[in-house]
């Protein structure tokens, strides 16, 4: 993709819509739109990294209830000409087909590869990359196997989907009660991940969150490792001009 002159790329991603409750949650969503509505007027592009929900699961004919806003103003955009992008998170595992058919909006459930004026940039949410976090890889393919979703679906909505809401806001990191911290190039399991990568291929930008945490870390002379933080505690957001890449708060 060639950006135009006078046009971005806006990444963001960690709203955790819906925590720790919906009424809590809607000054954030709120926020969000209004950004949304601002950043529609130059971009060119706009990538959704994960867990813009803290839950979303997609029944057969039921979605989570709420989130208006918000899907209202995706679509909206969407159907201006400006593409979306979605990278699902751990929170929102579970789409199928909603976002691309109602929205238009392709969904991506692995890291992706894209080329911006010849920058190149390898994009995902971030869960379950790097070494370590053995529990939480083996809880993903649970989480993942078509029987185990085939086994929520007949729960009834109104069961499954306060189960799961009550499970997710139990952690202090999703409902804002607590910050992440760094742990440390050494220790950073994405950076080591990114480092890892760039053994086979050079890249420009590796954009990522998950993290909750604002960070920029020059992996070498030429490559660097992007977290984009959060909307519950940050409000930051990444912008690509076409020559350089920014964080910023909103």
């Amino acid at each position: 993709m060639n950006i135009p002159k006078g046009k971005k790329i806006y990444f963001a991603s960690d709203n955790h819509l819906g925590a720790p409750t919906s009424k809590e949650s809607l000054p954030r969503e709120k926020k969000f739109v209004a950004w949304l509505d601002e950043i529609k007027k130059d971009a060119a592009a706009i990538f959704l990294l994960g867990d813009l929900f803290d839950f979303w699961f997609e029944y057969k004919t039921v979605v989570p209830k709420g989130f208006t806003r918000t899907l209202g103003k995706l679509a909206e955009i969407s159907d201006s000409g400006i593409p979306i992008y979605y990278f699902v998170g751990n929170h929102d595992l579970w789409m199928n087909g909603y976002f691309e058919e109602e929205l238009n909006i392709p969904v991506y459930h692995k890291p992706k590869e894209f080329t911006f004026n010849n920058k190149i940039f390898f994009i995902g949410h971030g869960d379950g990359l790097g070494p370590n976090d053995k529990g939480y890889k083996r809880m993903k393919k649970v989480f993942t196997n078509p029987f185990s979703k085939w086994l929520f679906k007949w729960l009834h909505p109104d069961i499954g989907v306060k189960l799961a809401q009550h499970l997710s806001v139990k952690n202090k990191l999703i409902s804002g009660d607590d910050d992440a911290k760094f742990l440390g190039e050494d220790n950073e399991w994405l950076v080591q991940y990114c480092k890892r990568k760039l053994e086979s291929k050079h890249r420009d930008y590796f954009v990522f969150g998950h993290r909750h945490l604002p960070l920029e870390i020059d992996l070498n002379t030429t490559s660097k490792y992007i977290n984009l933080g959060d909307w519950i505690n940050y409000y930051t957001y990444g912008v690509f001009d076409g020559e350089n890449f920014e964080l910023k708060t909103y």
